[in-house]
């Protein structure tokens, strides 16, 4: 479940950075993916105003697959005006409907959460959230979480970005917040690295599955949002959700050898 909000949620969704940036000329290309995704179970979206046009291709990708869909997005403007003309947009794109509108990199969070409360009672969106991708950020993460007026946060979560763990990730299971991870591939870096022989006797797949596996393996963990430009790959990300839990010395392997040497 999304925190307080009691919404039932898949465990890997879709991320759009840098993938559904694309000329409306490549818009086939997004909707290939994210019907690959939605076909093999997936439900959530996940965009940016911050990212380009991938708000506005994911919403011509959803179609009528919207009503099944829970979109999260996001504000990126230290303006709270300019904040509230990014929702009006994304009302449009999404149906007149967000699930999740949350505040980019903390920007300006104090200025939002006000007009999205406002925005939450008549019932233009579901959950009020924060990101950050910045260990350095964190205590300020802290203070938004602790306010209680956010039901959900983003933070990065792999091998090699593990800061989240050890305060971020307790104080959201003390207040009951979902927990959306952001770059479990370690925006891809994690991918070129050799697949240890190790991990593929345990009967693992490659690093997608190992890495998406190891996020998942975490109980405090909601949903993780791997981002991709191929369909094949949005349908094994997603199907990685339906296989057992890592075994604690195996999750333990996975993430020694995913550490930088």
């Amino acid at each position: 479940m999304l925190g307080r909000t009691g919404i039932e949620l898949p465990i890997v969704g879709l991320g759009t950075w840098r993938v559904f940036d694309l000329p409306a000329a490549r818009q086939d290309e997004a909707d290939a993916v994210l019907a690959a995704a939605f076909d093999a179970g997936a439900r959530v979206v996940d965009s940016s105003p911050m990212y380009g046009r991938a708000e506005a291709v994911m919403s011509h990708a959803l179609g009528e697959r919207r009503r099944d869909a829970f979109v999260a997005t996001k504000v990126w403007t230290s303006s709270g005006q300019e904040g509230r003309g990014h929702f009006a947009r994304q009302l449009g794109w999404f149906g007149g409907r967000v699930d999740l509108l949350q505040v980019h990199n903390l920007l300006g969070w104090r200025g939002h959460l006000d007009w999205m409360e406002a925005e939450r009672g008549v019932g233009n969106l579901r959950a009020i959230g924060v990101t950050t991708y910045d260990p350095a950020s964190f205590p300020e993460l802290e203070r938004v979480m602790r306010t209680g007026r956010i039901h959900a946060i983003q933070v990065p979560l792999n091998p090699r970005e593990r800061s989240a763990e050890t305060r971020i990730l307790p104080i959201a299971a003390e207040l009951g917040l979902g927990v959306l991870v952001m770059r479990p591939f370690g925006q891809g870096s994690l991918l070129r690295q050799p697949f240890p022989t190790g991990l593929a006797a345990a009967g693992l797949t490659g690093w997608p599955e190992a890495l998406l596996r190891w996020c998942l393996a975490d109980e405090r963990v909601t949903v993780a949002i791997p981002a991709t430009a191929n369909p094949d790959h949005a349908r094994a990300n997603v199907e990685v959700a339906s296989l057992p839990p890592l075994e604690p010395p195996l999750r333990e392997l996975i993430g020694r050898l995913g550490r930088p040497g």
